[in-house]
């Protein structure tokens, strides 16, 4: 073919030389300035013939597309799928990575090695954005997969009764549907780093076995130690400015303002993100366990496969999660502690759903005591404490060195004991300006705002949950964007629960926020709530949604998060004219769009 300026990257002068030199090169000639050509780039020379039709099996195998998809909630499922994909990446694999509701479901036929990673949400559903491909999978619609191959990750929490359920449902039909899975499925709880990292460094070792390679990836780059990374497995160790109690006197909830030091931590947020805590156990409920169980406080006993010691009092004050029982501890507990009752009990599904409600680790032992454990097996039958997450409510923008968070301390009483929320607990009552918090930023991909003004933002958070949108709001401030902004806040009473009143009657009157409609619960005979106020209001906040307003819920997932997504969609068949299917599928439609975002707990 004659070089053209047009078909070419080269300009005319150069297209006229090269048509001249190259009809006069031979085979030989031709083949040497291409090797030469690839050396002077760093590559290997070109070959100087074809590859044969027929490829070799290795070839083939090689060649295979990955398709990663995952359900995530929080943003842990999707951080691990990209690491998944880094390292097939290393290993010269073609890698699509997709969120579950980003994928088309059509294309699932075409899947050549699938890996899935999710989350389990509440009581065994999947997450917000697995929704339609979980039951797409599991309808008559799903096609056969034959071929393809696959293998699961599945994230959870072992305290809900139907711990890594969807995992286990995704494992479950796709081999169902044919295909081959190549490497088990693993199933972490909240401390899931170490098991992930086991199930992807094993499918690797499949897939290199499969290809007959030894792929060796990339060392990361060490960092520079002026410049530390702090994460989940290295947390920073921040200074408390501030410890603030919100509600008045007459409230019967404690609700704090903490206000942290980030500086020197090269940590950044963004509105919509969550600060993570690794709290401490109650310093007497330590003392009681270990008093009762008749250990040495300061016996070294190790803590991990590794082989890491600690005290016991460390163990138990900073290290394993006593404060709360699971299944899986029940079980692990039954293999170690030599009673006989307990064992009886694990057989029994009802009654250790009944025992598990609001005990800890002191019911355990003293209502079915231990014979001889050895403080060795801690490590085999407690989990480690996870870290605690709560919504930033304050602007990295604006607030640069420090990040402010809303926290309402749990207390409650169960089985004869006093018992306060873990981290809660901790900085209502041990807590001052000038201690530490083991912390670090969990990113949020699932609940990001937009920023111009054009858009308009509904914001729906009863209680607590209004912590984003102080974050956001104050973010826009900073950036000095007004456009429409409506905060729907709810809680038990105006006098002493309207948080953050004198910053939301400032940005009113400034125009960062445009509309803000309350709802105090206790206030009147009647209980008042977010959705009747929002249902007051119906017709204005269609008409929002009809110009393209993002909507935004933070908070209960129990009640207030169900109660107002119904109310969303009677809203919308309301004022829309529309049949029940049809607001539905008009509201699943905003998900699909990003523009209905929830954070709820």
């Amino acid at each position: 073919m004659t070089l053209q300026v047009a078909n070419s990257p080269f300009d005319q002068k150069q297209t006229e030389i090269l048509n001249q030199l190259l009809p006069s090169l031979t085979e030989s000639q031709k083949t040497w300035l291409s090797g030469y050509l690839a050396a002077s780039q760093g590559s290997e020379p070109a070959p100087a013939a074809a590859s044969t039709p027929e490829a070799t099996q290795e070839e083939v195998i090689a060649t295979r597309t990955a398709t990663i998809l995952y359900g995530s909630e929080t943003g842990n499922s999707q951080t691990l799928a990209e690491q998944l994909s880094d390292k097939l990446k290393g290993m010269q694999r073609e890698v699509h990575v997709s969120s579950m509701d980003d994928f088309k479901a059509k294309k699932l036929k075409e899947v050549e090695d699938l890996f899935i990673i999710t989350a389990t949400h509440g009581e065994g559903d999947p997450p917000d954005n697995a929704i339609e491909f979980h039951e797409f999978l599991h309808s008559r619609k799903a096609p056969k997969l034959q071929g393809a191959k696959f293998s699961v990750l599945s994230l959870g929490d072992e305290s809900y009764e139907h711990f890594c359920q969807t995992g286990l449902d995704f494992d479950k039909r796709l081999e169902e549907l044919g295909a081959e899975r190549i490497h088990p499925r693993v199933d972490c709880d909240v401390d899931f780093e170490e098991l992930a990292e086991e199930w992807i460094t094993g499918l690797l070792g499949v897939l290199e076995e499969q290809t007959e390679k030894s792929v060796k990836t990339n060392a990361a780059v060490p960092t520079p130690a002026e410049q530390p990374i702090f994460s989940k497995s290295n947390p920073y160790s921040a200074e408390v400015l501030d410890n603030i109690v919100l509600s008045g006197n007459t409230s019967k909830k404690e609700t704090r303002h903490i206000e942290v030091s980030l500086e020197g931590s090269n940590l950044q947020f963004e509105p919509g993100d969550c600060l993570a805590i690794f709290p401490k156990n109650e310093p007497l409920l330590v003392k009681q366990v270990i008093e009762t169980l008749e250990w040495n406080p300061e016996q070294t006993i190790p803590i991990n496969k590794q082989g890491e010691i600690r005290s016991i009092q460390e163990a138990l004050s900073s290290i394993f999660e006593i404060s709360r029982l699971t299944k899986g501890l029940l079980e692990k507990a039954a293999n170690h502690f030599d009673n006989e009752a307990l064992q009886q009990l694990i057989t029994d599904k009802a009654k250790v759903k009944a025992y598990l409600d609001g005990r800890d680790l002191l019911d355990l032992i003293i209502d079915y005591p231990p014979n001889a454990l050895d403080p060795a097996n801690i490590m085999h039958i407690l989990r480690k404490i996870p870290a605690r997450q709560y919504s930033i409510a304050s602007s990295y923008k604006a607030n640069p060195d420090e990040v402010h968070l809303t926290i309402t301390t749990v207390r409650y009483q169960t089985w004869g004991r006093e018992r306060n929320g873990v981290c809660s607990g901790e900085i209502a009552d041990r807590i001052e300006p000038g201690d530490q918090l083991s912390i670090y930023v969990h990113k949020n991909p699932n609940f990001k705002f937009p920023f111009d003004e054009q858009t308009p933002v509904i914001m729906i958070g009863p209680g607590t949950g209004v912590a984003p949108f102080r974050g956001y709001i104050e973010e826009r401030e900073e950036l000095e964007l007004k456009g429409k902004t409506w905060l729907f806040f709810g809680d038990q009473h105006f006098r002493s629960d309207f948080l953050y009143q004198v910053d939301w009657q400032k940005w009113l009157k400034q125009g960062y926020l445009t509309n803000m409609d309350v709802a105090f619960s206790r206030d009147q005979a009647e209980k008042i709530y977010v959705q009747q106020r929002m249902q007051e209001k119906a017709k204005e906040l269609y008409t929002w949604l009809e110009e393209g307003a993002h909507i935004f819920v933070c908070g209960d997932e129990k009640y207030m998060a169900k109660d107002v997504h119904q109310t969303l969609e009677t809203i919308v068949a309301q004022e829309g004219n529309k049949t029940e299917e049809e607001a539905k599928a008009y509201v699943n439609q905003l998900k699909k769009e990003k523009r209905y975002q929830r954070d709820v707990y």
